[in-house]
């Protein structure tokens, strides 16, 4: 095996090309070996830097390993694969490059010429845990390394690839009891990767900020919180990463029993002998069959075969133990959603990042929280959906919607990178003119809402009662133990043929909707944020009378 291991890191190390064949471009030294990177715009930039060694062969479902160094100079003017995942045809930030299981490269963004202790802004991407990736041309960073500082992003793995556990995985141990959580491992291995390599590019890394949105605000979540990733950072930026419940109730047998059920589907007996072997030999599209956000639930009445992260007590920990405790990296931090996040108002998104903000302020931590209202005029939904605050922070507007990008959507990603690039140079958004905006507590509620109008309002959280008295109906909900609208994900009403029966009495339509799989994960409430014509509180409540009328599965 060790030979095998070191052929995949010596073929990593032949993609480096010797100085003489590469045209002129900035050169920076990292611990690994000399990169060239192109400069554009008076940004300087280095793409597909490796990281971690492939994780590939007998790497598949190992914690990640060092990347082998280089001799001559590496072209890094492209990026790397994203991970391996199947893209969805809705995706907000599609791919810019083919999925692959050898990605593990990091991307830099620098100003021209940059030699100082710049400050430094990591991003980690969502998708659910099975999709998304560095290289959605809304996710460059050259707009904000503009602003003075270096901008950092990175491929992790995902789907099966990045959570996955067998009981031959446990049993070798070969990780020294990180087991399972091999994408939230990668993250800490980048950070690791920035705190030896980002001064080589004019960063410094004694001020880092993390960031991340949806699976990404969650892995922000995780990193505060792991042993693992102590002292790799210095403040820490929420996007919709909802609160401190966000991980799997799975344990490690469940995860391990998971798997097993994965293995079946390929024909192969989890308890073998040659179990996991078979399984490392399996394709990389035979690992992904067909796993992506319109398929995360799994095929109906089909045990689980994908697991998302999970609390394994080493790299994730319980996160609202770890809160109420302490046990937490006190760095500042902003959290926020947008004003019609997956859930609605009571949903884990907008009610859950402010329970979040609250406990963590309880604790005496610098928390900042905001809401993202705005919509494009180009754009024209009600209500600011999942992830369209992000080009708006790193000031992509112009990316994102190109010719029909107007003087307000500018002068709101102005705002909002303004105060983004504050946070990330000093901790605290506040300054360069713009409307203050007070630390959170749970008394003031007080928050930044990025507001419809594209003005920036500070003010006692208008919702603020309205969550409170949906997330007491929530709790009442789930003590009931009843199928409700409110609780109840839309996958379990869909398999009870009973409760299917109450969908197709009063919703038909909308079980002929082709994207009706992605939707399995949320409830009817939840939609309601999405389709508030469709979805209203009168046929909602019809339906929750009916359900009531349904006995519970046991």
């Amino acid at each position: 095996m060790n030979r095998i291991v070191n052929a995949l890191i010596v073929a990593t190390a032949l993609t480096a090309i010797p100085a003489a064949a590469q045209p002129a471009g900035p050169t920076v030294r990292t611990v690994d070996g000399a990169v060239r990177g192109q400069a554009t715009d008076g940004v300087e930039s280095w793409k597909g830097i490796p990281f971690a060694a492939p994780p590939v062969g007998p790497l598949r479902w190992r914690a990640p390993q060092p990347a082998a160094k280089w001799t001559g100079l590496r072209d890094a003017t492209r990026y790397s694969s994203d991970c391996m995942q199947k893209p969805f045809p809705s995706d907000a930030a599609p791919l810019g490059t083919t999925p692959a299981e050898d990605c593990l490269y990091a991307n830099v963004w620098r100003p021209a010429g940059a030699k100082g202790k710049l400050p430094v802004l990591v991003w980690i991407y969502g998708g659910g845990f099975v999709n998304g990736g560095a290289s959605p041309p809304t996710y460059a960073g050259a707009n904000m390394a503009k602003k003075g500082m270096v901008f950092v992003s990175f491929n992790y793995r995902v789907g099966r690839f990045g959570t996955f556990a067998l009981p031959q995985l446990t049993a070798q141990n070969a990780d020294g009891g990180r087991l399972g959580n091999y994408g939230i491992m990668d993250q800490v291995a980048a950070l690791q990767w920035v705190k030896r390599n980002i001064a080589a590019f004019g960063g410094d890394p004694a001020n880092v900020t993390i960031s991340g949105e949806s699976a990404g605000g969650i892995s922000v979540h995780a990193l505060v919180t792991s042993p693992e990733a102590k002292g790799l950072f210095n403040n820490a930026v929420v996007m919709s990463g909802g609160d401190a419940k966000a991980f799997s109730p799975n344990t490690l047998a469940d995860v391990e029993k998971i798997g097993g059920n994965f293995a079946k589907t390929k024909g192969i007996d989890p308890a073998a002998p040659d179990a996991l072997q078979r399984l490392r030999a399996l394709s990389a599209e035979d690992v992904l069959d067909g796993l992506n956000m319109a398929q995360m639930s799994g095929r109906a009445g089909a045990p689980p075969t994908n697991s998302g992260p999970f609390v394994d007590g080493k790299v994730v920990v319980d996160l609202r133990k770890a809160y109420e405790q302490g046990n937490f990296a006190r760095v500042p931090m902003m959290i926020g959603a947008t004003s019609a996040d997956i859930g609605g108002k009571s949903g884990f998104m907008i009610a859950g990042g402010r329970e979040a903000s609250a406990m963590i302020a309880d604790k005496g931590v610098p928390v900042w929280e905001y809401r993202f209202s705005y919509v494009a005029d180009s754009v024209g939904q009600g209500g600011a959906q999942h992830a369209t605050d992000i080009p708006y922070f790193f000031d992509n507007t112009r990316i994102k919607y190109g010719a029909q990008t107007t003087a307000k959507d500018e002068g709101v990603g102005r705002a909002m990178s303004g105060y983004l690039g504050n946070f990330v140079k000093r901790g605290d958004p506040n300054g360069g003119g713009l409307p203050g905006w007070p630390r959170y507590t749970r008394a003031s509620d007080t928050l930044a809402d990025f507001a419809a109008d594209g003005k920036v309002v500070v003010a006692r959280d208008p919702w603020g009662a309205d969550i409170d008295r949906l997330s007491q109906a929530l709790a009442a909900a789930k003590a009931s133990g009843r199928y409700t609208t409110l609780t109840t994900p839309i996958g379990e009403l869909l398999d009870n043929p009973a409760t299917r029966a109450v969908l197709e009495r009063h919703v038909p339509a909308f079980l002929k909707n082709p994207q009706l799989d992605m939707a399995r994960g949320t409830t009817l409430y939840g939609l309601q944020t999405y389709l508030p014509d469709q979805f209203t509180d009168p046929l909602l409540a019809t339906i929750d009378r009916d359900l009531a009328t349904v006995p519970v599965k046991k």
